[in-house]
């Protein structure tokens, strides 16, 4: 059995402390879908807190809200609610989804006025009281 040395394991991902740093790690064309979704967010949701976690931006109020990423071939906006999405896919139709998340390419920026309406649902779950995982 080959030994693994120090040298070969890989570097841990410091990964960033703000959004801005996250951006800034970003290509440039993807940074630009993400600022344009990013500002949108704040416009919908101007009480949220911009925060890092889970290793991507995310915004809580009254809980975890929405977040969003960079991957290799798409970006993604986390909407945190299987019931949000649910409720909503009739508008989401034609996009790649996952339980609770949207994937769009980032030369093809989600409309600002589904996010918004899309976060607004989320502020209103929260306020609720069925934030994501009960986290406050």
């Amino acid at each position: 059995m080959k030994k693994v040395t120090a040298a070969a394991k890989p570097a841990k991902r410091t990964g960033a402390e703000t959004i801005d740093d996250y951006l800034a790690g970003v290509p440039q064309d993807v940074r630009a879908a993400l600022e344009k979704l990013r500002k949108t967010i704040k416009a919908a949701a101007p009480k949220a807190t911009e925060v890092i976690s889970y290793q991507i931006p995310a915004y809580k109020h009254h809980g975890l809200l929405v977040g969003f990423a960079a991957l290799k071939d798409h970006c993604t906006f986390h909407i945190m609610s299987t019931e949000v999405t649910r409720a909503h896919a009739a508008e989401l139709e034609g996009y790649k989804l996952g339980k609770a998340s949207i994937r769009f390419a980032a030369n093809k920026p989600l409309p600002a006025a589904l996010v918004t309406k899309l976060v607004k649902a989320r502020i209103a779950e929260n306020e609720a009281g069925r934030s994501y995982g009960g986290r406050q």
